[in-house]
């Protein structure tokens, strides 16, 4: 029996590949090397720019994010000074650099106050020279702290794109993971959005949680509905290590799958394309406009404690904890960083060209499907000749073949967790499973 014919055997959800390596596969690198080293040899046609707020109103019960929930008033406004730092540090090092998208993340970036967020954004425009007002621009937000002034401000710094985790409709389900969220909260919140007119407005929805039915879960999804969001992601419930959830003694995958199924055929139905096993695009959706980015093939500039940043070559980023105690202390040394220190690149994974072909090939498979004439003309070889395994993905109807690409079938998309970390290297596997949780 083959690796990947055990792996069908057992559960589907294995690990969410949001990014190839994961972050628990990083290391302390010695010697740390310069910014400038760093991006020297980067291409810089299109970028991403990604600024990380670390900080929550509270902390779900499933949530593994670097993250702390609750924080005074002084801790962030430290944080943000630490952020206007390294910003004004990565600039210098990175020079004139055309972005392609910009996205503001967490944590929750709507905990800031109004004047927060315009820091936030300075930076953005002012400091790195990427124009909102020019390029696409997504921000997270929740229903416990959006208000109209904020969102003002969001839509004055060009903002064109919302996502609020809303996880479920039903107050005894979010109750459940350890999220006291109010309905009527939820939906006046997104009717504030909607009423501002954000072009994209996206909802997170979570299945898989205790006492949740194919009816409830079709409930929430028909409530999402009613405000015509642009994009909806279906995110399968995990239970990490050290979270509220992953402390309780009780099996999770147990119906998973089928909710799962349930909700892409109902959204199918309703008009919404799959993008990926978690992406649903609306008819409606306006097209992206601006520069075009490939997460495959082009860099991000990840700004703040808990962001990572890509070249080709190298993947980095703070240290990564989970347990709160670890978190605030990684983000106290975050925010008393000198601006030249983070001229240091101290944590992360180098990548060499048999990582740098897997991450490419991993990340469209998941995705739009494997080209086979971008990763040509990219490394000059064949992907079906790299990765011979791929072929078990059609054996197994999991993937389709066409002259032109490798893409995934229902069932192969169904199964993106667990083809994800299927595809892992070794050495990436070994590191990850040798990681401390803490």
């Amino acid at each position: 029996m083959t690796r990947l014919e055990t792996m069908l055997g057992g559960s589907p959800y294995v690990a969410y590949l949001y990014g190839y390596p994961h972050k628990t596969a990083y290391r302390p690198l010695s010697p740390a090397p310069s910014l400038e080293s760093v991006w020297a040899r980067e291409r810089r046609e299109a970028l991403f720019l990604y600024l990380h707020i670390p900080f929550c109103e509270m902390r779900c019960g499933f949530c593994n994010l670097f993250t702390a929930a609750g924080p005074k008033e002084d801790v962030v406004q430290v944080y943000l000074q630490a952020l206007t730092r390294e910003a004004r540090r990565v600039k210098e090092a990175l020079g004139p650099t055309p972005f392609a998208r910009i996205a503001v993340g967490g944590g929750t970036p709507t905990l800031l106050d109004v004047a927060g967020l315009h820091t936030v954004f300075d930076l953005a425009e002012q400091v790195m020279g990427a124009d909102p007002h020019r390029l696409p621009v997504s921000v997270e937000v929740s229903p416990e702290t959006v208000d109209a002034a904020k969102v003002a401000a969001l839509r004055s710094r060009g903002v064109d794109r919302v996502s609020i985790g809303v996880q479920s409709f039903l107050e005894s389900e979010v109750a459940s993971v350890k999220r006291p969220q109010k309905t009527a909260q939820v939906e006046a919140t997104l009717d504030l959005l909607r009423s501002a007119g954000f072009p994209t407005l996206n909802i997170d929805l979570i299945y898989g949680m205790e006492a949740q039915t194919e009816e409830t879960w079709l409930a929430s999804l028909r409530a999402a509905l009613r405000f015509a969001p642009e994009e909806l992601y279906l995110y399968p419930l995990y239970v990490r290590p050290l979270t509220f959830l992953g402390k309780k003694a009780r099996a999770w995958d147990d119906q998973r799958l089928a909710l799962y199924r349930a909700g892409r055929d109902f959204l199918r139905s309703e008009g919404y394309t799959q993008v990926s096993m978690r992406m649903f695009r609306a008819r409606h959706a306006p097209s992206v406009e601006g520069p075009v980015y490939r997460c495959q093939e082009d860099g991000m500039v990840g700004l703040g404690c808990g962001a990572r940043s890509y070249t080709e070559r190298m993947h980095y980023s703070s240290e990564y904890a989970v347990g709160s105690r670890e978190v605030r202390s990684i983000i106290a040394a975050y925010s008393e960083r000198t601006e030249a220190s983070f001229g240091e690149v101290g944590y992360g994974f180098v990548l060499d060209e048999a990582e740098q072909r897997r991450r490419h090939m991993l990340l469209s498979l998941l995705a739009e499907g494997v080209e086979f004439a971008a990763y040509r003309q990219r490394f000059g070889t064949e992907a079906l000749a790299d990765f011979p395994e791929l072929a078990e993905l059609e054996t197994h109807g999991l993937a389709r073949r066409t002259p032109e690409a490798l893409h995934l079938t229902d069932a192969g998309v169904e199964r993106s967790d667990l083809i994800g970390p299927w595809l892992h290297s070794e050495p990436v596997r070994a590191l990850m499973e040798g990681y401390s949780w803490r």
